[in-house]
C-alpha cells in the first residue's frame, strides 16, 4: 500500500513539474494572446502580435511585428504596423512602485491614418489624438498613468526611435490617397521624463514629413498652435 501512494505521489510530482515547464515555455504565447485580447477590448481594434518574449532571468520584453487593424467603421484597414518594441526596465524600481526604463526601442514601420466613407478620421474617432492643451510638464499624464498602473513614471534613460512610412487613405476617394517616407532610423534621446523632452522627435518628423501633417491642422490656427493638433 505504501509503495502504490509512493508511486502515486512520484508521478504526481512529475507531472506538476512537467506542468511547471509547459507553462514557462507557454508563457510567452499566453502573455502574447492576453495582450491581444487587452488592446481589443480596451481600443475596439483587432491586434496580431507575431513574437512577445518576455525575459525571465533578465528584464527585457520584446514584442515583435505588431499589427493593429482599425475597427469596421473603418473599413478594418491597417493602422498600425510596429516592426519591434524592446524594453528594459529597472526591477528595484519596480519593487518601488516606480517605472524606470533603462532602455526602450520603438520601431514604428508604418502609421495609417484612414478617412471613412462618413468623413471620420481614425485618429481622432477612436481617440488617440493628443489633447488640444496638454501640460507641458507632463503632469496630468503620469498623474493618469498612476492612477491606471498604480506606478508613478520616473523616466526613460534612452528612447531609440525609428519611424518609417506615413500613409492617408480616403476610403471615399481614393484620389485623396498619399504615402509620405519618413525614415527616421534609430534617433536617441536621452533621460525622457515627460512629453516636453519629445519636442526635438516631433520637429524631425515633422520636417521629414514634408506637408502630409497639413491636411489635418485647422487652417484658421496659427503657427505653432497648429501643431498642436499633433505635437
Amino acid at each position: 500500500m505504501i509503495k502504490w501512494i509512493f508511486k502515486w505521489l512520484l508521478r504526481l510530482f512529475i507531472l506538476a513539474v512537467v506542468l511547471v515547464v509547459i507553462f514557462f515555455l507557454s508563457l510567452n504565447s499566453i502573455l502574447r494572446v492576453l495582450i491581444e485580447h487587452n488592446i481589443r477590448r480596451q481600443t475596439g481594434m483587432d491586434a496580431e502580435i507575431g513574437r512577445f518574449q518576455l525575459g525571465l532571468l533578465e528584464p527585457t520584453i520584446t514584442i515583435q511585428n505588431l499589427k493593429i487593424y482599425n475597427p469596421p467603421s473603418f473599413g478594418g484597414t491597417p493602422f498600425l504596423e510596429i516592426p519591434e518594441i524592446h524594453v528594459e526596465y529597472d526591477r528595484t524600481a519596480i519593487a518601488q512602485r516606480e517605472l524606470h526604463f533603462t532602455l526602450v526601442r520603438f520601431n514604428l514601420g508604418e502609421l495609417d491614418i484612414v478617412k471613412n466613407a462618413a468623413g471620420q478620421t481614425n485618429i481622432f474617432s477612436i481617440g488617440l489624438a493628443i489633447p488640444k492643451n496638454p501640460s507641458g510638464n507632463g503632469t496630468k499624464l503620469k498623474d493618469e498613468f498612476k492612477r491606471q498602473t498604480n506606478l508613478e513614471f520616473t523616466g526613460i534613460d534612452a528612447l531609440n526611435v525609428s519611424v518609417g512610412t506615413l500613409k492617408y487613405i480616403d476610403l471615399k476617394d481614393q484620389r485623396n490617397n498619399r504615402t509620405q517616407k519618413v525614415d527616421v532610423e534609430n534617433q536617441v534621446i536621452p533621460n525622457v521624463k515627460a512629453p516636453a523632452d519629445l519636442t526635438g522627435l516631433a520637429f524631425l518628423i515633422g520636417l521629414r514629413s514634408g506637408d502630409f501633417f497639413t491636411m489635418f491642422v485647422d487652417p484658421k490656427a496659427k503657427n505653432a498652435d497648429a501643431l498642436k493638433l499633433f505635437w
